[in-house]
């Protein structure tokens, strides 16, 4: 496992290339224990999930480890340590897809807020094909982003989803030339880092519990923490946030040929970069 810090970005890398980045007992002890580390660091706001290689994001779990070492009843499920950890972190996450995504890789991926692939990204749950049920989120997860037909094919069948198509039904947020996956990654964490940490965490929590509840019990979570962030509203930094949100959104707002409505730069344009 690599960890990389920088201007309140943490980069974390999966580094078994020659494995696939399979998710073997110490990579996966190694991955809490970044996650873990970096839930306490003030100085990083945003977390990068990667691969190391061009091949592979991760390929899941070890098969060849759990031939003889297999996953144990406390490895899985959400009181096991890896999903312990995303749960605790409460930073915004970005998966970097550099490559196959498959069954529990592509179960880390869905633990991150906001994937974006390289065109070389693959994505299979092929958990019914070797015996297995998925045990961190992906039945819960993936229905969720993609909607129930779609999530019974990929988990019923095991077939391969390349990138263009994981785009089109919304389980990223862009495709990007493989070398330019990073710095789109890193230029979404940029834009996070500008908000406020705490609305920023609460806005996180929101969005998380109304996916787990009904629409009126998400609109009394979201009520609570509104009321909680006027307790810590400062009129003096309110003033130049607003400024500067004035200035950026000035800034994307692109000028309009006469007769078509002006948006945001790339938007619309998350398909090729």
């Amino acid at each position: 496992m690599l960890v990389d810090v920088s201007d309140g970005v943490a980069t974390l890398t999966l580094h078994r290339p020659e494995q696939h980045n399979a998710l073997s007992r110490a990579l996966r002890e190694a991955l809490v224990a970044a996650l873990t580390s970096l839930a306490t660091d003030d100085q990083v706001g945003v977390v990068i999930l990667t691969g190391a290689g061009e091949k592979a994001f991760c390929a899941g779990a070890d098969l060849k480890e759990m031939e003889h070492a297999p996953l144990q009843p406390e490895d899985l499920g959400p009181d096991a340590p890896l999903m312990r950890a995303f749960r605790a972190l409460r930073k915004p996450t970005i998966a970097a897809i550099n490559g196959f995504a498959l069954t529990g890789g592509f179960e880390l991926a869905l633990n991150c807020d906001i994937l974006v692939a390289s065109t070389r990204a693959r994505f299979a749950d092929t958990h019914a094909r070797v015996g297995l049920v998925a045990a961190w989120g992906l039945t819960q997860h993936l229905p969720r982003l993609i909607g129930p037909v779609r999530a019974r094919y990929l988990s019923f069948t095991g077939n391969y989803l390349d990138a263009e198509t994981a785009l089109a039904w919304g389980l990223v947020l862009a495709v990007v030339p493989p070398d330019g996956l990073m710095p789109r990654c890193h230029g979404i964490a940029r834009d996070i880092l500008g908000c406020d940490k705490d609305a920023l965490r609460d806005v996180g929590e929101a969005i998380a519990h109304g996916l787990g509840c009904s629409l009126d019990e998400g609109l009394v979570f979201e009520g609570a923490l509104a009321r909680r962030s006027l307790e810590r509203f400062d009129v003096s930094s309110f003033v130049g946030r607003r400024a500067a949100t004035l200035a950026r959104g000035k800034a994307q707002v692109v000028p309009r040929p006469a007769g078509r409505e002006s948006r945001p730069p790339g938007h619309g344009q998350e398909l090729r970069e």
